[in-house]
């Protein structure tokens, strides 16, 4: 789905050669005021830093504040629902991450209906997450740490975000690939996962890149491989599962969508906007330095993408035998 840099560099000439932004089809010019992009989570993570990025470059651009707005709380639903509920005229913007698409199957309510409430603009950015176990685990590649956990049936555990996180649900997907019996340990974080893995308390972690890179590069764990469909450019040499031999991908991805209902000319405004920004070098660069692929593909791309992965998880969640919160 990633566009190449020439393709980007290309549109975003072309973007940067039209007209700004004058008046839309219908009523007034967009944006007129303040546009609110909501984060469901908490400030100060990978996903909070590129969603700010972005907000500053669309403020430059187009003349108006775009400001993030934390709403954290109960796996994204508390800022997810907020989205939904925002008039369908583009100055509410959802930032929404994998509880997205995970948590329609894993809560029996919800506050939001991922397809119906919501137009795609574009997915940002994307990253994979790496299993890595501690040091003194024989196994230098996926295939020797299967091997391990068929011999050694229960013993090896995997630590995670906490229940029901992406990391959760990736380790579950490797777990159920290779029909292991694996125990999961859930922490409250991503940073608390891995270094229960560096002190070995548990066997491996499964664990978003940006937070397992400086500890794979000291040696602290062994990455084994990268969940996702080609290697990144932070671990060049770490493989992927495929070349492990399963091709398991588990992405951790921002994108950017509107209430359904939202003027068709706004949305391809957002998106030819926010494509000009992934274009600009220093952006691309710092994504890359936090471990983040740039994506921008199109509003249809990421809608197909939301679709698949609801069923993908959903599928993950009832095979794992995951309880609905």
């Amino acid at each position: 789905m990633s566009l190449p840099r020439r393709q980007f560099l290309q549109l975003a000439a072309g973007i940067a050669a039209s007209p700004a932004v004058s008046g839309l089809a219908h009523g007034q010019a967009y944006p007129s005021r303040s546009v609110r992009v909501i984060v469901p989570v908490g400030p100060g993570g990978q996903n909070d830093t590129i969603v700010r990025l972005v907000a500053q470059r669309l403020s430059e651009s187009l003349g108006q504040s775009f400001y993030v707005e934390n709403q954290g709380g109960g796996s994204g639903n508390i800022g997810m629902g907020a989205a939904a509920r925002a008039p369908a005229d583009g100055y509410t913007i959802l930032a929404a991450g994998g509880n997205f698409v995970i948590n329609p199957s894993l809560y029996a309510r919800i506050p939001y209906d991922p397809v119906a409430d919501f137009t795609a603009v574009t997915m940002l950015c994307t990253s994979p997450h790496v299993l890595a176990v501690h040091p003194s685990v024989p196994a230098a590649s996926v295939k020797e740490l299967v091997k391990l956990a068929q011999a050694e049936s229960g013993k090896l555990s995997y630590a995670s975000a906490g229940r029901g996180t992406p990391a959760h649900l990736a380790g579950e997907l490797f777990r159920l690939a290779f029909d292991l019996d694996l125990t999961h340990v859930p922490f409250s974080g991503g940073g608390q996962a891995i270094t229960s893995t560096i002190g070995g308390h548990t066997s491996m972690a499964v664990s978003a890149v940006p937070t397992a890179v400086p500890y794979v590069r000291a040696g602290n764990v062994r990455a084994l491989a990268v969940m996702s469909a080609k290697r990144t450019s932070v671990l060049p040499d770490v493989p992927t599962m495929a070349e492990a031999g399963r091709p398991l991908e588990a992405d951790i991805v921002t994108g950017l969508l509107v209430r359904a209902g939202t003027r068709q000319e706004i949305v391809d405004l957002l998106h030819r906007e926010v494509v000009k920004v992934m274009a600009a070098a220093e952006v691309r660069e710092r994504l890359v330095t936090l471990g983040f692929e740039p994506v921008a593909g199109t509003p249809d791309e990421f809608a197909a993408w939301i679709r698949s992965e609801i069923a993908k998880w959903a599928e993950v969640i009832r095979d794992a035998n995951i309880a609905p919160q």
